[in-house]
């Protein structure tokens, strides 16, 4: 947020509604849910650490082996308490089409997700098309909308919030490998899970003519 400019009224468009919605209350029928990923590159020590021990962290050398990267999926469903995440090797069309599918398999009883994303250039419709073809894509569509956040603003999405806790909690030191990875945040979204650890959001759209409006333009 601390680099905005200036708001223009598409940008307030699109954060209005997704203020507005991020205000309703819970509904599994139509659940909210933020979406986003992140790049996570592969380090392997090149010594062995010290184990951490009462009064004496763990110790890492400064030396690293650069095993490559991969990449982490991540949806949040804020108010009920749900996250689901994959690593996959990259971040292509058919990478967010595949993972759409199995967010879209996680919710049987919902007429439709709510998906709140960015603008990244796969983050589109477009993507199920080339993966699955119309007939395919046109299923998975009619469970799902798309709301995208305004350009440069992705502190509007939650799955944000939900990478940086599990950045501080899991994913954070060195991983060598994305078996491992997967392991680790597997087990922590299952732990968050069971926890039903939700995100409480209280930006309102009031809160943002008061902090932003200076910055708005026709």
């Amino acid at each position: 947020m601390w680099c905005i400019q200036e708001i223009t009224k598409e940008y307030r468009t699109r954060m209005y509604r997704l203020l507005d919605l991020y205000k309703l209350p819970y509904d599994p029928l139509q659940p909210v849910v933020c979406m986003d990923e992140k790049s996570k590159q592969l380090l392997e020590d090149t010594r062995q650490p010290i184990t951490a021990k009462p009064g004496s962290p763990e110790k890492y050398d400064h030396e690293y082996r650069r095993k490559g990267t991969c990449n982490v999926f991540m949806a949040v469903e804020p108010k009920g308490g749900k996250r689901f995440v994959e690593v996959t090797d990259t971040r292509t069309k058919a990478d967010f089409a595949y993972f759409i599918e199995y967010l879209v398999s996680r919710f049987p009883k919902a007429a439709y997700i709510q998906l709140v994303l960015d603008n990244l250039n796969t983050h589109f419709e477009s993507s199920l098309l080339e993966t699955f073809g119309k007939l395919k894509t046109k299923k998975i569509m009619e469970r799902i909308r798309f709301i995208y956040t305004p350009k440069h603003a992705s502190w509007l999405n939650m799955a944000e919030i939900e990478i940086n806790i599990m950045d501080r909690q899991c994913t954070g030191g060195r991983i060598e490998s994305k078996g491992k990875l997967s392991r680790n945040v597997q087990q922590w979204a299952k732990k968050r899970n069971k926890d039903k650890a939700t995100i409480e959001w209280k930006f309102t759209r009031q809160d943002a003519d008061k902090k932003l409006s200076k910055h708005y333009v026709s």
